[in-house]
């Protein structure tokens, strides 16, 4: 029983939605690049690795912090997982994420490792910082040129990049509006933080332009599924706007909404 609530503990720890969606959109993003199946499979298990790395130092290092507040969604404060387990488990992916990049290739790797990087600095303190966003710009910024470099060893298109870049700011402000108030009075004076309830209006503004971006730039007309995807991203926008304590997934929701219309389009990024 102690080793399944242990095994509970590290799923939740993780971040389990932002982990599964953004590790399904890039491997999706890889596939329609051309990627062989074996190499979908290793962006994957690329994207995985960075990705529990930085949920498990992220609840390892704020756990003082949620427990002075309460916080009952996190597994350290309600006894699934202890803090020393959660650092291990951070230091244990942290190690293999990086051959598991490098096998993408040099530069597509460093490119993932970056992404890492930043979230790692984010976790580490820039988080209670004027400059909070700048790790989510430059870490999902980033992302689509792993995809393009592991794949046809090229940078991604400028548009590719500035709207990751934008996805990222976007879902710094919504993640971190439902717990600006326990943020607040643990001392977190992160840019979103500082901004108080203009962040939840702010929020939608980098995302809408993001999806624009992955909805207009490409090469080739709109098209059919294009002129839908705005209207649906649309009504999620409004929604944060609407719901005071609108979840992380409805961000979620705008990039693979946005993703998915760009694939099903026919435009890889390569």
């Amino acid at each position: 029983m102690r080793i399944l609530r242990t095994l509970r503990g590290l799923a939740l720890a993780c971040h389990p939605g932002p982990t599964v969606a953004v590790t399904a959109l890039v491997t999706a993003v890889a596939w329609s690049a051309g990627r062989s199946p074996a190499g979908c499979l290793l962006v994957a298990a690329t994207i995985l690795t960075g990705h529990l790395s930085i949920g498990w130092s992220n609840d390892a290092i704020d756990a003082a912090r949620d427990t002075i507040v309460n916080r009952p969604d996190k597994p350290v404060v309600r006894g699934l997982v202890s803090r020393r387990t959660l650092a291990i488990g951070a230091g244990v992916m942290l190690v293999v994420t990086v051959p598991v990049s490098l096998a993408n290739g040099f530069t597509a790797g460093s490119v993932h490792l970056l992404f890492v990087a930043c979230a790692w600095a984010y976790n580490l303190g820039l988080k209670s910082t004027v400059i909070s966003w700048l790790p989510y710009a430059v870490a999902f910024g980033a992302l689509p040129s792993f995809v393009t470099l592991g794949t046809a060893r090229v940078w991604a298109p400028w548009w590719a990049t500035a709207a990751g870049a934008l996805l990222g700011i976007g879902a710094h402000l919504a993640n971190v509006v439902p717990d600006l108030a326990d943020d607040l009075a643990t001392g977190v004076r992160g840019w979103p933080q500082r901004l108080g309830s203009y962040a939840r209006l702010l929020a939608p503004l980098p995302l809408a332009a993001a999806t624009a971006l992955l909805v207009v730039a490409p090469p080739g007309p709109i098209g059919v599924i294009g002129w839908i995807a705005l209207p649906a991203v649309a009504v999620l926008l409004l929604t944060i706007l609407l719901w005071r304590n609108a979840p992380f997934l409805i961000t979620i929701a705008i990039a693979a909404i946005s993703i998915i219309s760009l694939i099903l389009r026919g435009h890889a990024l390569v």
